[in-house]
């Protein structure tokens, strides 16, 4: 299914408030078989902002689509530029409360499992095992001539090397790790092909506008169909990528629990939206039910 570049959604019905009351969701997790979907709002608390919350990123950012990635020698300069200097900020990006409790629940064997929308790889980090990474991860690269895949640290000391003296200001970072610059900014900033075959290279994500591909969304599927309910962490739910699971957990009758601060896409499926920032209402889920959250 390709991902349609959906930037904003307004409810167009009356929705339930949001709540403050964590109970539903430690009920749920005290009787385990949870999946997690996690999405940008997770990972605002290690300082990367998400796309559509207060100051989200999309407010004055758009992302960048596979259309125009793949056809244009001057989008793919502007987006390794600004890719580049956000990579620095980026990848140290250490994980949250939030991370550390979903790793807490899973080494407790609540969790039948966790999908994620964030490129960051901040669950692993965390220490969450079999993370499925629905759009990919920034920390890999894959040229999509000759498909070979490449870590990001090689091409991030190749663009270095070839972009001395590159040290803009940026004026923020987004969700993908794209940093932003003006085109001035930008310059004449080389980009770096493929080692191996001289062609076009692209980080290891599924860009708006691109096909999530189709083995990991039928994994993601049967993980829905295994679960007991579906905890959805820190996501609007805009983009069909992640709606269509809690759709079809609510088809089965499977609860759908949401914890994100602002209305969602999914709330009329959902049996609560608990709006606290996830790290509170995640450790404050943990203390309930006697699990440690490492890093406290």
């Amino acid at each position: 299914m390709r991902m349609r570049p959906t930037l904003s959604w307004a409810p167009t019905q009356d929705l339930p408030p949001g709540t403050t009351d964590v109970e539903p969701i430690a009920d749920a997790m005290s009787t385990g078989g949870v999946l997690v979907l996690s999405g940008a709002g997770i990972s605002t608390e290690s300082g990367i902002p998400d796309y559509r919350g207060e100051g989200g990123s999309l407010s004055r950012h758009t992302p960048m689509t596979y259309q125009d990635f793949t056809a244009s020698t001057h989008a793919r300069r502007r987006y390794w530029a600004r890719s580049h200097l956000g990579w620095r900020t980026f990848g140290r990006a250490r994980p949250n409360a939030g991370h550390r409790a979903v790793a807490g629940f899973g080494r407790h064997g609540l969790l039948s499992g966790v999908i994620t929308q964030n490129v960051d790889g901040l669950h692993q980090a965390a220490g969450s095992d079999g993370v499925v990474e629905l759009h990919g991860s920034l920390d890999r690269v894959v040229c999509l001539d000759c498909g070979i895949f490449s870590p990001r640290h090689e091409l991030a000391r190749r663009l270095e090397e070839a972009n001395v003296g590159f040290e803009p200001v940026a004026a923020g970072i987004n969700p993908d790790g794209d940093a932003d610059l003006t085109d001035e900014q930008v310059g004449d900033f080389r980009v770096m092909p493929c080692t191996a075959c001289g062609g076009i290279l692209k980080p290891n994500v599924v860009f708006f506008g691109e096909a999530v591909p189709s083995r990991r969304v039928e994994h993601c599927r049967e993980l829905v169909s295994e679960a007991t309910s579906l905890l959805v962490l820190g996501s609007s739910l805009t983009v069909m990528s992640g709606l269509r699971f809690v759709r079809q957990a609510a088809r089965a009758g499977k609860p759908v629990l949401i914890i994100n601060r602002d209305p969602t896409r999914g709330d009329q499926h959902a049996l609560t939206r608990v709006a606290l920032p996830l790290g509170t209402a995640l450790t404050t889920v943990a203390d309930r039910l006697g699990i440690p959250v490492d890093g406290r």
